[in-house]
């Protein structure tokens, strides 16, 4: 079965993120790097990828039956998605678990540890596994 780990964050943990220095990033793509080689040596990983911030998001909302565009960023608050992994493995246990690994992910000012969060969905292949 294949799972989709989507990783969030707001406008403000991307801002937080121009004080970094170097090496903090170094360190946080060094991680990334190690997790996405693990999964691809267990013959896990199908697909991941990071998104660029919510600075440059476009949203189309309908309204009235019109297509509206709001460009970002949006409210602080307001999480948007950053990135995601597409995992192929034996059940939704082995996807939490391989989602729980990104909790290890050094970064300075707890921007992971204190606020981040992952999701996992598994992905459907064909209308008749929609389980609403």
């Amino acid at each position: 079965m294949k799972y989709m780990i989507l990783t969030f964050g707001s406008q403000a943990d991307y801002a937080e993120m121009a004080s970094w220095t170097p090496d903090d990033f170094a360190k946080m793509t060094e991680f990334m790097q190690k997790f996405s080689e693990e999964l691809v040596a267990s013959g896990e990983l199908v697909d991941t990828r990071g998104l660029a911030g919510p600075v440059h998001t476009r949203r189309v909302r309908l309204q009235g039956g019109v297509p509206v565009v709001t460009d970002g960023p949006y409210a602080e608050a307001e999480e948007v998605l950053a990135g995601y992994w597409i995992v192929e493995c034996e059940s939704f246990d082995r996807a939490t678990e391989i989602a729980a690994r990104l909790a290890q992910c050094p970064t300075p000012g707890g921007v992971f540890e204190e606020k981040g969060y992952a999701d996992i969905r598994p992905i459907i292949e064909h209308a008749d596994e929609i389980d609403l």
